[in-house]
């Protein structure tokens, strides 16, 4: 297993990293929790598209989960799928095992002056400062949320939670990254916050997770305002409103997979 350095992933050259037990699962700790592997594969594009100068900027993020991901080391590869000068798509594959574990895809976008005409957004949430830590570990195990600082403004309650949550540890050590790929690199846990039944009975993990921005966060700080709704045939879905601290940045989805335990 893994050593337990201050960072989720050790660069081993180009492209393959290495898992630290910091990525550890909540379905299972002997596998990684996807959302520091989101946070990487948005560095992975960040740097491929580094140097361009081209003023474009992440406006969607949707990564598809294709199988579970070990402990091991994998790679992470990028190719422009659509090049433009005002809207560009990347897609990301990680690969692990001779076998791709996960897919993302990334639209990039023109910027543009639009203060005259913004508006729609939610209100923000309280700042974090003086908000109790909640211990997240009471609910799920793992090296993943045992990294996390969590801190509720709302529950956690049955399928309903609005929370403020950071990480001290970064996701490689001495290489910088962008504020993008940290904030991503939160996002899944919305769907363990918010919990409708007991993971000790029930199974809902999510097969996806789709990023839509309509501004760049910033800071160490990402807030989620959760909702998860639990169907009648076996699907489910986690919706969350992005923050952070200067107010709400987009919205997240994630399909989920409902079945008892046993």
């Amino acid at each position: 297993m893994p050593d337990r350095p201050d960072s989720f992933f050790v660069r081993l050259d180009e492209g393959h990293f290495r898992p630290t037990v910091h990525t550890g699962g909540a379905w299972a700790v002997e596998e990684q929790h996807i959302s520091p592997m989101n946070g990487l594969v948005v560095h992975e594009v960040e740097r491929h598209v580094a140097g361009r100068g081209d003023g474009l900027q992440v406006g969607r993020v949707t990564l598809d989960i294709l199988g579970v991901l070990t402990l091991d080391p994998f790679e992470v590869a990028v190719e422009t799928v659509r090049p433009g000068r005002t809207v560009e798509l990347l897609e990301a594959t990680v690969r692990q095992h001779d076998r791709v574990a996960l897919r993302a895809r990334v639209w990039r976008m023109a910027r543009a002056d639009t203060a005259a005409v913004a508006g729609g957004a939610p209100a923000p949430l309280p700042a974090p400062d003086d908000v109790a830590p909640w211990d997240l570990t009471r609910v799920w195990p793992g090296g993943y949320i045992e990294a996390v600082d969590f801190r509720p403004l709302r529950g956690p309650d049955r399928g309903r939670t609005t929370a403020w949550l950071r990480t001290a540890v970064p996701l490689l050590p001495d290489e910088p990254v962008g504020e993008l790929a940290r904030f991503v690199g939160l996002v899944d846990t919305a769907n363990g916050i918010a919990v409708r039944e007991s993971p000790q009975a029930w199974l809902f993990p999510n097969l996806d997770l789709s990023i839509h921005l309509h501004r760049q966060p910033t800071g160490p700080w990402v807030g989620l305002d959760t909702a998860v709704t639990f169907g009648a045939g076996g699907l489910g879905l986690t919706e969350t409103v992005l923050h952070d601290e200067h107010g709400p940045v987009g919205r997240a989805a994630q399909s989920l997979t409902l079945r008892p335990r046993g």
